[in-house]
């Protein structure tokens, strides 16, 4: 893969910067570095995202897959400021970013870490992400058979991904991979990005199969 933003040690240089931004109603600054994805800007998936999601639940724990900076997990540290917020990737660069923004904004409610970090026992009521589609499927689809069962009962995951890299094929696989606790569905679609919801409903029937 190179270095690249899923590096966990990125080779290029740090060149921190300060960009201000619109998050959840507000006009904050942070900071951000090279070697993480989308440095200079909120990117056009993850506005999407943010754009065309509900407002999530108001407490529990909650996940963003893929955190880079920090735009996603600050952002629901912001609307849900009783929730817990996992921010999770790989790439050490962006979680020291992570916590230096929710540290900078007041937010004492995000956990940045390393995906083997999160510990076993928790489930999400929500997950927020912008997936690394660049990684190649079958990292992305391992990525999704290991989070997604993770959704507490009666609860959603929303994904952005751009329709010209593939959005409309993970949602096949995964109306696919996924058992019948699971549903998925086109919630939005803007700027050439789809967001897909997955809901997960009660207790599976009696023999379902686990994601495959």
């Amino acid at each position: 893969m190179g270095d690249h933003y899923f590096s966990a040690h990125p080779s290029a240089p740090e060149q921190l910067r300060r960009i201000r931004v619109s998050l959840a109603d507000r006009d904050v600054e942070v900071t951000t570095a090279g070697g993480v994805f989308s440095p200079d800007h909120v990117d056009s998936g993850t506005r999407v995202l943010l754009s065309n999601t509900p407002e999530p639940p108001a407490g529990g724990d909650f996940l963003d897959l893929g955190a880079g900076w920090g735009p996603i997990s600050l952002s629901l540290a912001m609307l849900s400021p009783r929730a817990r917020i996992w921010a999770v990737d790989v790439n050490e660069r962006a979680l020291d970013l992570v916590r230096r923004n929710a540290d900078e904004l007041g937010l004492d409610n995000v956990n940045a870490v390393l995906p083997e970090d999160v510990p076993d026992g928790i489930s999400f009521r929500t997950i927020w992400s912008n997936p690394p589609i660049r990684v190649g499927k079958a990292v992305l689809h391992e990525l999704m058979e290991t989070w997604l069962p993770r959704l507490a009962e009666r609860s959603d995951a929303y994904l952005v991904v751009q329709r010209n890299l593939g959005s409309d094929s993970l949602h096949r696989w995964l109306d696919a991979a996924l058992d019948d606790r699971f549903s998925v569905h086109r919630h939005a679609t803007a700027k050439g990005f789809r967001v897909l919801k997955v809901r997960r409903h009660g207790s599976p029937a009696t023999g379902a199969v686990e994601i495959a």
